[in-house]
């Protein structure tokens, strides 16, 4: 029997949450670690499970692993909220670990090739919850890690980011097999040789069809000229602070040199109208009468920007919603990307994705004193009110995604405006809270992967670092630097064909949960069951 000492499964679960960590985007880029990485948290597992001990060890080896994983990965939250960080780091840890260990109790319990199974159809399950519920933070999803060599993922077309992570998966999977067969087992390297193939073939198979795909892949010829500006406002010192007036003159100043007669759209950054108004007065608001003014001469130039907007309801429209303390009637506070297209009306869409304890407290709808515990960014607190279904725009003979932020790390959001018809996407962003870190990076860097999965050429505006252009095979045309006032201009493919990806979404993870909800239930039949057996007996 193998048995090993605490300080070495300690070992095991450091090393497993440094590959992962290692494996994410601007950490350490080694995405190839990630198919070896969860080995020694299994090791740990199986020898816990040989050798009769406590399950709890499980757990606390499993918290160790994704601990690191979360510190390491997402330490930039820091710089923009420390509560905020502290619950990504502990509370999202937490959550892995106790997925992980209900993979443990599914294998003691239902079976062993079973409970490896479960691994697979929980952890999937898991990432698809997390992109819905009140506690959504899915920027850890496996998947991810591929979002620098969106080149070898082309086939997220077909599956999104949840494909990615159960191709991590069941290589590892594999590859524990082999190690589990010579040391535990005692057989030889040569005996693995099918397990051998079957890992390469799950590997190389994915990636050479890939590249296959990205070289030969050609955009449909559907040109729109855009220009994407970046103001480089720093956001604790100036944003919030400085005259309005002046910022928007910037904005507009740069996008005028920076445009041509040929340029349909202008994008500037999320929240550049920074102070708040009631969306019906918007034409009233001194502050942005120069955006007005100008925005009516540009015939064939319409502007996208970002703001902090609010609205009047007579009722409670939502948990959103804030009694007025001098007068009946209530208000919700948006984060707001506006539409101004000459002598149109302005078009609103509200962001859907809020950022926990910065935009949205969560279960605020059960437990409304929660809303005391906001975070206070831009001079707005408590939980901002939502679009109810992922908005789409029309302008320029063009039908556009806007996208705020956040929201562009959620596959299936974006995959609905493109559903709805959207031909490309717009991202407006301030990146600028956490600093020159690899945070903005990432986020980045996600973006190339809603490209791949829907097809779609993409415009990135963001305050400050990085603003940039990406093609529908995901690669990034030109970019900003950070921490540089900047406005660039490209020309880029509408496409209007519907993926794989775009039509069904996360049919994968939606199938998985729905297994995994079933599977859970089952096994803790089987505890119950057998527990009250040993009772009994």
């Amino acid at each position: 029997m193998v048995k090993s000492s605490r300080i070495q499964r300690y070992r095991l679960s450091i090393a497993s949450g440094l590959m992962m960590a290692l494996a994410f985007p601007y950490i350490g880029n080694l995405y190839f670690l990630m198919f070896f990485a969860w080995i020694p948290l299994l090791w740990i597992e199986d020898i816990v499970c040989r050798n009769s001990y406590r399950g709890s060890k499980i757990f606390l080896h499993a918290y160790i692993t994704f601990f690191i994983y979360n510190l390491f990965t997402t330490w930039w939250v820091w710089h923009a909220s420390i509560e905020g960080a502290l619950m990504a780091f502990f509370a999202n840890s937490l959550l892995m670990a106790l997925v992980f260990y209900l993979f443990h109790l599914t294998k003691k319990y239902v079976g062993n090739k079973e409970g490896y199974i479960s691994l697979l159809i929980y952890w999937i399950g898991f990432e698809y919850f997390h992109y819905h519920w009140e506690l959504s933070w899915p920027w850890l999803n496996l998947g991810n890690i591929f979002s620098i060599q969106p080149e070898i993922v082309q086939w997220y077309n077909y599956l999104g980011v949840l494909g990615g992570t159960l191709w991590i998966l069941i290589l590892n999977l594999i590859a524990f097999r082999i190690l589990q067969n010579i040391y535990f087992k005692k057989e030889t390297l040569r005996v693995q040789t099918p397990l051998v193939y079957l890992f390469a073939i799950g590997l190389f198979v994915p990636i050479i069809a890939s590249l296959i795909t990205y070289f030969n892949y050609e955009e449909i010829k559907n040109p729109i000229e855009i220009v994407a500006v970046q103001p480089n406002i720093d956001p604790y010192n100036t944003k919030f602070t400085s005259p309005i007036e002046a910022q928007i003159k910037d904005i507009l100043d740069l996008a005028e040199k920076t445009k041509t007669p040929k340029t349909k759209f202008v994008l500037a950054p999320e929240t550049a109208m920074a102070a708040s108004f009631y969306e019906e007065d918007l034409y009233r608001v001194n502050e942005y009468k120069d955006i007005i003014q100008r925005t009516t001469t540009w015939k064939n130039t319409s502007l996208l920007i970002g703001a902090s907007t609010i609205k009047f309801f007579e009722t409670k429209n939502s948990s959103a919603s804030r009694k007025l303390k001098d007068g009946p009637g209530y208000i919700e506070d948006y984060n707001t990307s506006i539409l101004f297209s000459g002598n149109e009306p302005a078009q609103f869409w509200h962001k859907s994705k809020l950022v926990l304890g910065v935009e949205k407290i969560p279960f605020t709808s059960s437990l409304p004193f929660l809303e005391e515990l906001a975070i206070n960014l831009d001079g707005t607190t408590g939980s901002l009110g939502v679009e109810k279904f992922p908005p789409i725009g029309k302008s320029q003979g063009t039908v556009f995604a806007p996208v705020i932020c956040y929201e562009s790390i959620y596959g299936e959001f974006v995959a609905e405006q493109c559903r709805k018809g959207a031909e490309i996407i717009f991202i407006i962003t301030n990146d600028g809270w956490w600093k020159d870190t690899p945070g903005y990076k990432q986020h980045k860097s996600f973006a190339r992967l809603r490209a791949v999965e829907n097809r779609r050429s993409l415009a990135r505006s963001a305050n400050t670092g990085t603003s940039c252009f990406i093609n529908q095979r995901g690669d990034i045309i030109e970019e900003t630097e950070w921490w540089k006032v900047a406005a660039i201009r490209k020309t880029l493919n509408k496409n209007s064909e519907i993926t794989n990806y775009s039509k069904y979404g996360d049919v994968l993870g939606r199938g998985f949960a729905f297994v995994a909800a079933l599977l859970m239930i089952y096994t803790f039949v089987r505890y119950f069951r057998q527990r009250f057996m040993v009772k009994k007996a």
